[in-house]
């Protein structure tokens, strides 16, 4: 078996040290930039790669509490604190407020690195299409494109679209 099949073995069961990880992960900011990814084999098949222009950035989602928005002024409907199903899956909703806090760069793809009882949270791979490395390379083909995240083109995005 090679590497990456060992670790993608190891995190079929987790162990005791992430979910000590998590739960100090929920005492950092919302979104955070991070050296090098959690889980190296879906980072790796999600097309990172350990090279110039490549930035990953953990964030953090609130589980449950889908709440409708309380209205500020006027009545207050009986529907008013009603949960209700988004338009988005959370990792589309990860994507976009990663998207958001690095705007030069552009989101290639998430994934699942971890949970606790009240947050989920994801890495988010980003791409600097400006970067002389990246416009070299063949394999990364989202140049062109501006504002994946917002426009659904991600995995996550098409998926939420229903693509």
């Amino acid at each position: 078996m090679g590497v990456y099949k060992h670790i993608r073995k190891m995190w079929k069961k987790p162990s005791r040290e992430l979910r000590q990880k998590t739960i100090g992960w929920a005492g950092q900011s919302v979104v955070k930039r991070i050296d090098k990814p959690t889980r190296l084999d879906r980072a790796r098949s999600l097309g990172y790669k350990s090279k110039q222009g490549f930035v990953l950035a953990r964030v953090r989602i609130v589980k449950g509490r889908r709440r409708r928005p309380s209205p500020r002024k006027g009545r207050k409907p009986r529907s008013s604190g009603v949960f209700f199903t988004p338009k988005m899956n959370k990792k589309a909703i990860a994507e976009r407020r990663v998207a958001r806090k690095f705007p030069n760069l552009e989101v290639l793809n998430s994934y699942l690195v971890g949970e606790t009882g009240v947050y989920e949270f994801y890495e988010v791979i980003l791409v600097d299409p400006k970067s002389p490395s990246i416009i070299k390379d063949k394999d990364v083909s989202i140049l062109n494109q501006r504002n994946r995240a917002f426009r659904g083109l991600t995995s996550a995005g098409k998926r939420s679209r229903g693509i």
